[in-house]
């Protein structure tokens, strides 16, 4: 089985390769869409492009129950099906402790094989939080003990740092993070072979951190609804001859970049957390500005929420664009709504009228990802001169941002 994928679209052929993006939540992780199904997941993939999601939260009772009634496993794979999109057992787990005198909140992702060990894995969790409470689980344990503890359970359950930058839960955050990947997992790390580096950060950033050289950099959605302006935003792309659970972490593992082709992110000025800010006061500065207010907010005079980039210049030790070897290559994109929203002149992407065009473009080119990378520049312009030019702009680099900070999106400048 190979992981290039034929679309025949109104006599367009469309390669399309094994486009993954493994964290998701479900409708019962905190502050998510309660529309959220498996089977929404299942149709969006498919109009964003995605052949292979996570499931998010496997560890909540009745999402766990609606994965075993919807998605069928796919033979010899330990990885399951619905519709024309396959699906891998994931999960978030937040672990919050105390270390030395410090609290620590890190969030983890987590790849479980089976619907067996998903249940060894939540018997597990269950004697440290109340996994009812969320599809996002609070657990008073050690990151150490929690990779420690899964590993007990089957060795192919794969455990790596979700979005490590961000400040509240990031493995390497400002407010409760590490300062390495080694301090977090400890004597366990020889267990974490990946990091995700979350929308605020891009590869050229961890770049910079040489202590990241050796873990595979991953990138994810980590999308709190099933629409495609959020699922597919960052994802991974690999080539494999046989899909498989297996195949999959193999090659993330060994890092290879013949099969591991590469991610698909946001520019980082898009995330959330990205500059410094006060989001109570719509505040926001460079690293630079805000060691010079003392790390204050200069309107209200509060702590400002320290961002990834002012984080990654703390520990980086080396110069910009320096690219390790054996590193996975990226490519960088805009969600379609954003670029519709932006053509249209309309503030809202998740207006009905950018919703409309977006389908009207699916119906004509197939799914998203082939109108960003793939459609010629010709065939855009009889659909939507302003759109097309928009999205040469973004082929091109030429996409600028104003940086989003302490909560709030960056916003694309044409």
């Amino acid at each position: 089985m190979s992981s290039v994928y034929l679309y025949d679209i109104k006599n367009i052929i469309i390669i399309m390769e094994l486009i993954s993006d493994f964290q998701i939540h479900s409708r019962f992780s905190y502050a998510t869409s309660k529309k959220i199904t498996i089977k929404s997941l299942a149709e969006n993939a498919e109009i964003k492009g995605l052949k292979l999601m996570g499931t998010g939260d496997f560890t909540h009772p009745i999402w766990i129950k609606e994965l075993k009634n919807n998605i069928k496993p796919v033979e010899d794979s330990n990885l399951f099906k619905l519709k024309n999109t396959y699906f891998m057992l994931t999960g978030e787990i937040s672990t919050i402790y105390q270390d030395g005198i410090k609290c620590r909140k890190v969030h983890h992702m987590i790849h479980a094989p089976s619907f067996d060990v998903v249940e060894q894995i939540t018997e597990v969790l269950s004697k440290y939080g109340k996994l009812k409470r969320d599809g996002r689980p609070i657990v008073k344990i050690s990151s150490a003990q929690f990779v420690e503890e899964m590993m007990e359970i089957d060795k192919r359950i794969f455990i790596y740092p979700a979005h490590i930058w961000t400040p509240w839960f990031g493995a390497l955050g400002s407010k409760s993070g590490y300062d390495s990947i080694e301090e977090c997992y400890k004597d366990q790390t020889k267990h974490i072979h990946a990091i995700e580096t979350g929308l605020s950060s891009d590869p050229p950033m961890n770049w910079c951190v040489s202590s990241l050289d050796k873990f595979t950099l991953l990138s994810s959605s980590d999308a709190h609804s099933a629409n495609p302006l959020r699922i597919g935003r960052e994802a991974n792309v690999f080539d494999l001859k046989k899909i498989t659970y297996n195949e999959i972490h193999n090659v993330i593992k060994k890092k290879d970049n013949k099969k591991f082709k590469f991610t698909i992110e946001v520019d980082p000025n898009y995330g959330k957390y990205h500059y410094d800010g006060c989001s109570n006061c719509n505040v926001s500065s460079n690293p630079e500005e805000t060691i010079k207010n003392g790390n204050l907010c200069p309107n209200c005079g509060k702590g400002m929420t320290i961002g990834v980039l002012n984080r990654v210049k703390k520990l980086t030790d080396r110069k910009e664009n320096y690219v390790p070897k054996k590193s996975i290559n990226f490519k960088r994109v805009i969600p379609l709504y954003e670029i519709i929203a932006f053509s249209l002149g309309v503030k809202n992407p998740n207006s009905k009228k950018v919703s409309s065009e977006y389908m009207k473009m699916i119906q004509e080119f197939g799914n998203e990802f082939n109108i960003i990378f793939n459609i010629k520049k010709e065939k855009l312009d009889k659909f939507n001169m302003k759109i097309s030019n928009s999205i040469m702009k973004l082929r091109k680099g030429k996409v600028k941002f104003k940086a989003g900070y302490d909560g709030k999106y960056g916003v694309p400048v044409f």
